[in-house]
């Protein structure tokens, strides 16, 4: 993890450099700012623009010429970042350092390996740099707040998918059987197709029934489908209410289910120490 100990060099030319990079409280600091949110955006819009049927071959000097500047851009970037910063090693295993560098590979890997221009679809990954530029990545930590909420009740969520999937493939196997192999009910894995798009409400038309008991059994699994979304939702806002009103986490074993007021872990009746 980066920390300012590890980051901030010694004074010098550096310092001046890491200010820059860094920092957006000088106008040299600004503009830098600027110059990299407009590459990053630029290059995130040549990859959907190469996507398009036809639009690299016909462009593709064009293409080519943009992904070099682009990428020496980007390459003198991420080497001004290890030269000015103290702790190289920190920056290089930081999150953002990862994404840095993985955002450069698939062009050189490309020019060893013709095949890999698929790969191209990584420099996506310099959009998450925008968290750096903005200097969102503090806000990042409330998302722990729903990181915890979602921990704490997987085992829930995960019994009420396993149980969905479960109907999914009873509904989907009857529905084959009723159905008689006709309506885009060819087989039974089609047939769970359909039912996972039915009770999920998605609803693609590609296979409808055509008896009066497959519509009815279609219709029941529609109105089984709104519990997808409430069921969970009721779960992890339950947790959510848990949070917000300070549950105990067990110092012995890690758990998180506790009540507010609970005195004993609830999993292994460990004693919880209470706030003072």
């Amino acid at each position: 993890m980066l920390t300012k100990e590890k980051m901030i060099p010694e004074e010098g030319w550096r310092k001046q450099v890491y200010r820059i990079i860094y920092y957006s409280d000088t106008p040299a600091g600004k503009l830098f700012d600027i110059i990299l949110l407009g590459a990053i955006v630029l290059s995130a819009v040549l990859i959907i623009m190469e996507s398009l049927p036809g639009n690299y071959s016909k462009h593709f000097n064009a293409f080519y010429i943009s992904e070099w500047i682009l990428t020496i851009f980007f390459t003198l970037e991420y080497m001004l970042r290890l030269l000015c910063i103290k702790n190289n090693r920190a920056y290089v295993l930081s999150t953002l350092g990862i994404i840095d560098l993985l955002a450069l590979l698939p062009f050189y890997l490309s020019l060893v390996f013709p095949g890999a221009h698929f790969l191209m679809i990584i420099r996506l990954l310099r959009l998450l740099r925008v968290f750096r530029i903005f200097r969102l990545m503090a806000y990042l930590k409330d998302a722990a707040y729903i990181l915890n909420a979602l921990r704490n009740s997987y085992r829930k969520i995960f019994i009420f998918l396993f149980f969905i999937s479960v109907i999914s493939v009873v509904v989907g196997a009857l529905m084959y059987v009723i159905e008689d192999g006709r309506n885009g009910f060819h087989s039974i894995p089609e047939s769970i197709y359909w039912a996972i798009v039915t009770i999920t409400t998605v609803g693609y038309g590609d296979i409808s029934p055509g008896t009066a008991i497959g519509k009815f059994f279609a219709v029941i699994l529609m109105l089984c489908g709104y519990s997808i979304i409430a069921v969970p939702t009721g779960i992890v806002g339950q947790e959510f209410k848990k949070i917000k009103k300070g549950a105990k986490d067990c110092d012995r074993c890690g758990n998180q289910d506790n009540d507010a007021d609970a005195r004993y872990c609830k999993v292994c009746g460990e004693k919880i120490q209470q706030e003072a």
